[in-house]
């Protein structure tokens, strides 16, 4: 993506299935001016660069990827919108191509299958045994700050 158009169609790789792909008329782009670095050149230049992406209006993704992408960043959303600014660097340029790559990975974290639910199991002997016996040290350490006088048994 390093030498990508940021105009252009965004492919989204994925590791199960064909890559998606996210048409540029989808995308909006907003420009301001930044902060931070860059002397004179910042109080001149947009180079702030927000990018827009209607995740609930997209005809890019399924129905399926779609309610699974808005369930997980439906915190992040703006009216439907996921918004990205980025004002890392100088060039508007560098910066579009940031946000770009930041909403990709985004929607690739979003639309990853949930993981295979976990099996209940019961712990093994030796780890049952094991934290018995640490509470049994624990407890003696304890019981010898009690200061108590102990009685020898005649």
């Amino acid at each position: 993506m390093a030498g990508a158009q940021p105009t252009a169609d965004l492919q989204i790789p994925r590791a199960a299935g064909p890559a998606l792909r996210i048409p540029a008329a989808e995308l909006r782009w907003r420009f301001s001016r930044s902060s931070g670095p860059g002397g004179q050149n910042v109080n001149t230049t947009d180079s702030r660069v927000e990018l827009v992406f209607d995740l609930a209006a997209s005809e890019a993704l399924g129905p399926v990827l779609k309610a699974r992408a808005l369930r997980r960043l439906e915190p992040r959303l703006v009216e439907g919108c996921v918004v990205i600014a980025a004002s890392e660097h100088r060039s508007q340029w560098q910066n579009r191509v940031a946000a770009q790559r930041r909403l990709v990975e985004l929607l690739q974290e979003a639309i990853k299958p949930p993981p295979p639910p976990r099996r209940a199991t019961k712990p093994t002997r030796g780890s049952v045994e094991r934290r018995l016996a640490a509470k049994q040290r624990r407890s003696a350490i304890k019981g010898q700050r009690q200061g108590r006088l102990q009685l020898p048994d005649d």
